[in-house]
Order: structure tokens, then sequence, then C-alpha cells
């Protein structure tokens, strides 16, 4: 080789790009570590990091209503909103404000649900949720939330990745992010769908929007095969696929080395994490192997997708070491005619109450309620003034809602959060969307400060500048 070809090898590209113990390694790999993110994550992104501090809870589940459930209906009784049924609501609350379908003028609608309270800590539940009654005392209930968009597709992606805009990771994304998976043989972050059609939104709820891609929440079937084309054709045995993962494996590697890029990275994950998969998710998916009792406990029927055998999924799943699983049950849309307070919401809360209260009754027998995070909740709540159409409903309501949060290290039986007399504005500890997505990460061990990602220039995370910590509500 002629000097002269020699230097041209060596050029700055090649030393930065190809040696790895040159600048580009060793700046790297700085990197890696200022973020608490191991060098291993290079070629495993899913591998488990570290978290900021540690956390009380290693994996969430979050149980989203979509549609925006009626806290009125649900869980914040107003007798003072029954005393002023069908008057006109003052025209200073809706001065300036903004809503989907009801005007100035709308009457204030009192609920006829009978309400009781329950449990300990006093919390008032109504006649449609008696199953969430022997949960009450394991719950932290927020019956101060409050959010700042009034449409149900940018509310939900608000809700689920901070912004109202396409295109930003969503909260799953950036769990798996920061803190990578437990499981070897399952996603980081799965979506569990049910209801009479998928949510608003779409796949923008689940996405990992600038992160790389091995962040996407993946979305499982219904049945027995939850994964389009994960299994082989039958006439490839399973050394010739074991072969031909570990052959295209070396050359993503060899590539990887060469450009840098992470999506090699998430090439390579996705195609192992394929091949472990094909045992793996059968396995999942098979509830034939847990107890009558546990099946009665949720109300599953065995070959009968729905919200209640994706609860049971759930916790199947933070048992197999899955980081972030989400609920997404749809029909809560409650405007009036077909869908109104009436059969409509009987028949949407007897789907979820029952399974829900079981998820949480479920994992703390099972001793994972600690460590696991459930969260329970829609994009907005609804308003005290109601929509006539064929028949009552109400309108979408962003200054005062109810969610709830159990286990993960959140105070159990505690009510937090007050609003107004006709439930329309919060008078005592407001909780912000921004806030509840920077608790939930806090309860991960993750400083939502600190978990960025730089794009186009700048750092971004999921609370963008707002979100504190909600103290209060921790044990």
């Amino acid at each position: 080789m002629s000097p002269v070809e020699f230097a041209r090898q060596q050029s700055r590209r090649h030393f930065l790009n190809e040696c790895g113990l040159g600048l580009g390694g060793m700046a790297l790999s700085s990197l890696l570590a200022c973020e608490g993110r191991s060098a291993d994550r290079r070629t495993n992104p899913l591998v488990a990091a570290q978290p900021h501090f540690p956390g009380k809870a290693k994996a969430v589940i979050y149980l989203f209503m979509a549609g925006g459930p009626s806290q009125l209906e649900l869980f914040d009784e107003k007798p003072k909103l029954r005393e002023l049924h069908d008057q006109v609501v003052p025209e200073s609350f809706t001065k300036g404000k903004r809503f989907a379908f009801i005007k100035p003028d709308a009457k204030l609608v009192g609920s006829v649900r009978k309400f009781d309270r329950v449990g300990e800590c006093g919390m008032t539940l109504s006649e449609l949720l008696p199953y969430h009654r022997e949960i009450v005392d394991d719950v932290c209930w927020l019956k101060g939330m409050k959010t700042d968009v009034f449409n149900h597709g940018p509310a939900k992606v608000f809700v689920n990745t901070g912004s109202p805009q396409f295109g930003r990771p969503s909260m799953g994304s950036w769990v798996t992010y920061g803190l990578g998976s437990e499981s070897n043989s399952l996603p980081g972050f799965v979506v569990l769908q049910s209801g009479p059609r998928g949510p608003r939104g779409g796949a923008a709820l689940y996405s990992s929007g600038f992160l790389p891609s091995v962040h996407q929440g993946v979305p499982f079937l219904k049945g027995a095969n939850p994964i389009l084309d994960l299994a082989p054709p039958p006439t490839v045995t399973g050394d010739q696929q074991a072969a031909f993962v570990d052959a295209v494996r070396d050359l993503n590697r060899l590539h990887q080395g060469v450009v840098g890029d992470p999506e090699i990275a998430t090439r390579i994950a996705a195609y192992e994490m394929a091949y472990r998969m094909q045992s793996s998710a059968p396995e999942l998916m098979d509830l034939s192997g847990e107890t009558k009792e546990t099946l009665e406990l949720y109300g599953v029927n065995l070959g009968q997708p729905s919200f209640a055998s994706n609860c049971l999924l759930a916790r199947r799943l933070v048992e197999r070491g899955v980081r972030f699983v989400q609920l997404y049950h749809t029909d809560w849309d409650h405007h009036g005619g077909a869908l109104d307070l009436g059969k409509s919401l009987d028949q949407v809360c007897g789907e979820v109450d029952r399974p829900s209260a079981a998820l949480v009754k479920d994992l703390k027998r099972l001793g994972l309620l600690d460590s696991t995070l459930v969260v329970w909740g829609g994009e907005f709540g609804r308003t005290p003034m109601g929509e006539s159409r064929e028949s009552i409903g109400r309108d979408h309501h962003i200054d005062a809602y109810t969610m709830w949060l159990a286990g993960g290290g959140v105070k159990p039986g505690y009510i937090h959060g007050m609003t107004d007399e006709i439930g329309y504005n919060v008078v005592e500890q407001r909780v912000h969307v921004h806030d509840l997505q920077a608790t939930i990460l806090h309860q991960l061990g993750l400083d939502h400060t600190r978990l960025t990602y730089r794009f186009q220039g700048r750092d971004f995370r999921l609370t963008d500048v707002h979100g504190e910590v909600v103290h209060d509500i921790l044990a």
C-alpha cells in the first residue's frame, strides 16, 4: 500500500466512525454514560438501564378510557347540581371558554345516579361502579384533574405524548427509552385495545415519534397470534431460521459500525425479538392456564376478546418484565343520542368496572402492586351542562375531571383535589396533565426534566417545559 493510499484510508471520517477506541467511540461512550445508558444499548436498545434515582415502580399499566368518562356520573357527586337542574349556567362560566358542541345558554343537568360514600377514605362512588367499591381504599383518587385540549384526537395525543401535535413520542416510548425493559422475549411497550373501534388518534397515541422506533408501542391483536406474520413458513426449520437471524444480525452490526445509525440497532433488536416471540407470544396469550378463580375475578370468558381479557393479559405482561402496558377501551363519549348517560353508559361501565378492580386486587395478592403503577382515566371529563340530542348527554370538559392511580408508591385510600359545587372548576389541589406525567415518571425513578432527547436542534421531553411532581399523593 502506498503512503498516499494509507493516508487516504486514515481519514478523519474513518478515524471517528470506525475506530472503536478513537474519539468517536469515546465520545459516544461518554454520552451514554452521562445519560445513564450503558454502551450495551448500542446493540440492544431495550436492555434494562438504571433510573435517575431509585423508583418505587418498575412497570406501568395505563387503563385509558377513550372518549372521556363522566366524573359527574361516576365519582363526583354534586347535590347542588341536582338542585340547579335545568337552569341556565351563568354567563361567567362560559365566557371565553371553548366547547365542542354546547351553546353558552346550555342548561345544567344533575345526575340521576345514586351515590354512596365508600371505604375508610369516604370516596363517593356511583351505582355504576359496584366493583370499584372493593378497591376504594387501595386507590389514590385524583378529583382535580385539568387538561388543555377539548377535542378527542388532539386531547388523547396530549395526554399520551405531552403535546396536542402529532409526531411526539408517547409516554410508553419515553419510559422504555429511559429504562429499557426487563423482558428479553416481549416488547418493552405493549398496546391492547378493546371496544367497538380503535381510539381517535390511532397509532400516534403510542408512537415513538422522533425517538428510535424500537421504542414504539407494539399493538397486540386479539386471539392466539397477536403479531401478524410472526410464525415462520412451515417449510423453514428452527435451525434454518436461527442461522438466518444470526446472519442478518451480523451483517447489520457491520453496517451499524460504519454508519452509526440507531435504526440499525432497532432492526437487529426487532429480528431477534420476533424470533424469541414465536414461543413467548402464544404462551402469553393462552389464558387457559389461569385458575378458575382468577378468570372469574376478571370476568374472562376464554376465547372471547374483551377488556377483561386485556386486563389479565396486562398482569401477565408485567409479570414477564414488560415495562409499559397501555389498554385502550372506547365508547366513553356520551353526548346524547345513541351514546347517552343511560343505557350506553351502563354498558361501558359494565365492561370495565369488574376487570379494572380485578387487576388491582390480582396484582395485590401476587405481591406486584407495590412495583406496578396502575393508571385509570380518559383524555378529559364532561360538562355540568347538558347536551340535548335525542336524549341527554354531556359535552367535553377540560377544567375538572377525575382519574385514579393504584400501587407503584402512591398513597392508597387517599382523595386528592376538589371541584366546586357544580363540578365546573377545580378549587383545591389541581393536577394538570403534565403534572401527572411528571409524577408517573418520578415513580419509575425518572426525573422528567432530565429525560430528554435532542431533535431538530433542541432538547425535547415528555412534559415540554411544564410539569411538577405531585408529592402530596406519594406514600
